[in-house]
C-alpha cells in the first residue's frame, strides 16, 4: 500500500518545498529503499501539479537518493549491507588519517563546529527526528575529510555519502531503544580526535561499525545493523 504523503512544513507548491517533503519521507524510512515514488499518487496527496513534482524528483535523482527507470518510474535507491560493509572496511584505514590531518584545525578554529555536530545529533536523537539525526551523523564524519585538505580523501567521502545516507535511513532506527548510545559513540570519537590520538580513533571507529571488519574477514553471514 502506498504511503500518504503529507507536508512536513507549511504547504508550498515550489519544487524546493516538494523536494524537502519527499526527501524527509525517504530519510525517515517512510518510503523504503526500493520503494516507488508514484507521481500521480504524490501529486494527489500534496495537491500539486506534476511540474514542481518532477523538478523535485530530478533534484533527488541528482543527489543520488532516487533512480528513474524508463517506462517504470522513480524509485528510492537501494543500498545493500555488503556495500556499506565494504565502505566501512576502507574507512577504517582512511578516516583515522583524515582525522590526523584535520587535528590542528579541530583543536583550533573548527573545534566548535565538531562539538556542535555532536550536540545536533543529541537533540535530533532525543526528538526521534531521523532526517536531522542522519544529517548530523554524516556532518560529523564529513568534517574530518573536509578539514583534511586532502582532495583524494574528500573525493572518497563524496562518493560514499549518499549510500551511507540511504543506509542510515534504516540503521538509525536500531538506536530507538537507546538513542543516547549513538551520541556517546560520537563523543568518544570527538575526544580522541581532539587529542590527536590516531590509534585510539581507529579503535573507536572499529567499535562504531564492527560489521565492516567482519565482512572484510570473510564472514558469509548477512551483516546486521550498526554501520557508519
Amino acid at each position: 500500500m502506498d504511503h500518504k504523503f503529507e507536508w512536513q512544513e507549511q504547504r508550498t507548491t515550489t519544487p524546493e518545498g516538494v523536494y524537502r517533503t519527499l526527501r524527509a519521507a525517504i530519510l525517515d524510512g517512510t518510503v523504503p529503499p526500493g520503494g516507488q515514488l508514484r507521481e500521480a499518487h504524490i501529486a494527489s496527496d500534496l495537491g500539486i501539479s506534476r511540474s514542481p513534482l518532477r523538478e523535485a524528483l530530478t533534484k533527488l535523482e541528482e543527489e543520488g537518493l532516487v533512480v528513474k527507470i524508463p517506462y517504470r518510474g522513480a524509485f528510492v535507491v537501494e543500498v545493500s549491507p555488503r556495500e556499506v560493509a565494504e565502505i566501512d572496511s576502507v574507512r577504517l584505514h582512511v578516516e583515522p588519517y583524515a582525522a590526523e590531518l584535520s587535528a590542528e584545525a579541530l583543536r583550533g578554529p573548527e573545534r566548535p563546529q565538531l562539538l556542535q555536530t555532536v550536540e545536533d545529533l543529541r537533540r535530533a536523537m532525543e526528538k526521534d527526528d531521523i532526517p536531522a539525526s542522519i544529517d548530523a551523523h554524516l556532518r560529523f564524519h564529513r568534517l574530518f575529510y573536509d578539514l583534511s585538505g586532502h582532495g583524494i580523501l574528500q573525493g572518497l567521502w563524496n562518493g560514499w555519502e549518499t549510500k551511507l545516507r540511504l543506509y542510515l535511513s534504516v540503521d538509525h532506527r536500531t538506536y530507538s531503544d537507546n538513542p543516547h548510545q549513538l551520541v556517546v559513540e560520537h563523543e568518544k570519537l570527538a575526544t580522541v580526535a581532539l587529542e590527536g590520538d590516531t590509534d585510539a580513533f581507529r579503535q573507536e571507529l572499529a567499535a562504531h561499525f564492527p560489521m565492516g571488519l567482519r565482512a572484510q574477514a570473510g564472514d558469509a553471514g548477512e551483516p546486521t545493523h550498526r554501520h557508519v
